[in-house]
């Protein structure tokens, strides 16, 4: 069981867990979801705020019966004209030894920071580049959703990068080294208006300012992934290309449905495409991905390689749990 981080809130579910292998162990960054209990009258909503450089948790109790008052999905509420989320994130580590049986902290690893951060801090991906592991993750507030950075070297010390794509923008995956002395990374702004949510690319002389935007890949015609797409995991280096697994969102019934998708990138030029995969290499199954908070959902944030034959996907079900599937690396790749 993990503790929640304030009294007046539980834990709703841990997932979306970013993931690395660091010394001996595998750590995952969980997204631990969390918000308060409902009365039969009313609905409570956590908010931070800040003063003086520091945050601090709040709580909006709200009358059901309020007409200023309307539910907007399974997360976001409107109250007087503001949306808020019913839950709030922040981000835990979790370790293991033999990458299967975790321990959790008792302490969050990151609470939101600014006002960029007031409705939580959600999904890290994490990719090592020399001596350095570099976090990043999405920040939720009032004005959207954007993706914010951060470094350690022995995940103790954190130095904040700040925002390096501003709202609406997340799904963001950091190549783990420079090519041709650029880095490189994948991210997903959100269409509101015009086209569907896509799989764009970028470079960096710094890892914080970003240009030479461009669509990598747009959601394909078909059964898995025809409504949006967005990255997975950081991509993993291999001898045939870097290997991206993604997650697809189509509908069915009319209902969401998400499945994880391969692609193969140049390893010399990322934004080349080598290989796409026509189906899905996990979807929906089990009672845990189909029944839960958000139902028919699994998702990836990290995965990890272990003694370069044996991947490990660190994925969540339903928005609510955190898993583990298991393949040989050479599974994924059809070269």
């Amino acid at each position: 069981m993990i503790a929640p981080s304030h009294q007046d809130l539980v834990v709703k579910g841990s997932l979306n867990p970013g993931a690395i292998q660091f010394n001996n162990e595998i750590l995952l960054l969980l997204r631990v979801a969390e918000g308060c209990p409902e009365t039969k009258d009313e609905i409570a909503v956590p908010v931070y705020h800040f003063e003086h450089g520091k945050g601090a948790l709040t709580v909006l109790h709200l009358k059901k019966d309020d007409p200023e008052l309307c539910r907007k999905d399974t997360r976001a509420v409107i109250h007087q004209g503001q949306e808020y989320v019913s839950t709030i994130s922040h981000l835990r580590l979790a370790r293991s030894t033999d990458g299967v049986h975790f321990s959790v902290d008792e302490k969050p690893f990151l609470t939101p920071q600014n006002s960029s951060e007031e409705f939580g801090v959600e999904d890290a991906r994490i990719v090592q580049i020399d001596d350095c592991y570099y976090i990043n993750y999405t920040a939720v507030s009032r004005d959207s959703y954007g993706t914010s950075l951060l470094k350690t070297k022995n995940f103790v010390d954190l130095e904040y990068l700040g925002m390096i794509f501003s709202a609406p923008n997340k799904d963001v995956c950091i190549f783990p080294e420079k090519i041709n002395g650029k880095y490189f990374a994948l991210h997903r702004p959100y269409n509101h208006d015009f086209g569907k949510s896509s799989i764009w690319i970028a470079e960096s002389p710094d890892l914080i300012h970003w240009g030479k935007h461009r669509c990598l890949i747009r959601p394909a015609h078909n059964q898995w992934e025809s409504e949006k797409i967005g990255g997975g995991a950081p991509p993993i280096k291999t001898a045939h290309g870097w290997l991206e697994v993604y997650h697809g969102k189509t509908l069915i019934d009319g209902k969401d449905f998400y499945s994880l998708m391969v692609l193969l990138l140049d390893l010399d030029d990322p934004s080349k495409v080598i290989y796409r995969g026509e189906k899905p290499i996990l979807v929906p199954e089990k009672d845990y991905e189909t029944n839960g908070f958000v139902p028919n959902v699994v998702f990836l944030n990290g995965m990890v390689l272990r003694n370069e034959e044996d991947l490990y996907l660190y994925y969540s079900a339903c928005d609510e749990t955190s898993c583990l599937a298991e393949c040989k690396l050479e599974d994924l790749i059809p070269i």
